[in-house]
């Protein structure tokens, strides 16, 4: 069996959401089937794959792709091996799927509000909920304004927003349970909140809570120098990207009392392990981490503003 014919074959089989399936398309194309597609399957011995890995590494590949393309190739061994055509699966380089996840830049209470001081006003609140709710980027993109429950103080995640290769932008559904969840915000936020509403989301109870500045879907290309610009006026470390404020606003949760549970449901997060213990908080518990999160921005040095005398929920 032709390995680029079974390789394609198999990624056209397989179950996947597009972008999902685009990036694997691309790690067959760019990484795999240069070095395996002219030949068989059963060609593929663990001393090839050990030897491709190497030159990937030494032709300056980065470590997580390398690690995406070996994970790539070890699955559709095994169903080499579940179709019979090899005995066993040659992907058995130990640590090789697997790689040293560098340790991520940490805010204080702070730095956030310094960053968040710092940039667009527009997306001053991305900023805020980015940390004290701990959503991811798509996330909060895909946000509409009945997602928002300002007198509950809470911010209810039911889609998260992807864009394909060829700038195509499409809402999908969270990868599992975890992700579709409620989670609140600090009442030091409201203020914040209010006043976006007011000014920047678009109208509507299915308006964008985030847009561009000329009024379209927020994009990660239209934010990125707004953030750049934001994070160096702010003083902090160079190596901050967006997403380390979902891991900031984790650690603050921690340092609040949030249990392990607690982090990853407010974080919309699971494994095959979580799966097995995974209970939701109660709304009661939730609030408690949040009120203490607003605790922690009274006393570390946080301008949270005053809640509008419009009504918060908007139009």
């Amino acid at each position: 069996m032709n390995f680029a014919e079974y390789a394609t074959a198999w990624l056209r089989d397989r179950k996947l959401a597009d972008r999902t399936r685009e990036r694997n398309e691309s790690v067959m194309r760019l990484h795999i089937l240069p070095s395996f597609g002219a030949g068989t399957v059963a060609d593929v011995t663990t001393a090839r794959v050990r030897s491709w890995r190497g030159k990937l590494l030494a032709a300056g590949v980065g470590e997580p792709s390398v690690v995406k393309a070996y994970q790539l190739l070890r699955a559709l061994m095994n169903t080499a091996v579940d179709d019979e055509l090899i005995r066993r699966n040659p992907c058995r380089i130990k640590g090789a799927d697997r790689y040293d996840v560098p340790e991520r830049p940490v805010l204080t209470v702070a730095e956030v509000f310094a960053v968040a001081d710092s940039i667009a006003p527009r997306y001053r609140l991305l900023v805020l909920l980015a940390a004290f709710t701990t959503l991811r980027f798509g996330e909060l993109a895909a946000l509409r304004r009945r997602d928002i429950d300002p007198e509950a103080l809470t911010v209810t995640v039911r889609r998260a927003q992807a864009e394909l290769q060829d700038g195509r932008l499409f809402d999908k559904a969270p990868k599992s349970a975890a992700g579709l969840r409620t989670v609140s915000f600090p009442a030091e936020l409201l203020g914040d909140l209010t006043r976006h509403l007011e000014d920047f989301a678009a109208p509507g109870r299915d308006g964008h809570v985030f847009v561009g500045p000329q009024g379209g879907q927020l994009r990660r290309s239209n934010f990125q120098d707004d953030w750049v610009k934001a994070r160096k006026a702010a003083g902090v470390s160079a190596e901050l990207h967006f997403h380390n404020l979902r891991h900031t606003g984790n650690t603050l949760a921690s340092t609040a009392g949030a249990s392990t549970r607690e982090l990853m449901t407010r974080m919309g997060h699971s494994s095959s392990r979580a799966a097995l213990i995974y209970q939701h908080m109660t709304s009661d518990r939730d609030r408690a981490i949040a009120d203490r999160l607003g605790a922690m921005i009274r006393g570390g040095g946080g301008a949270a503003s005053e809640p509008s005398e419009k009504d918060p929920a908007g139009p």
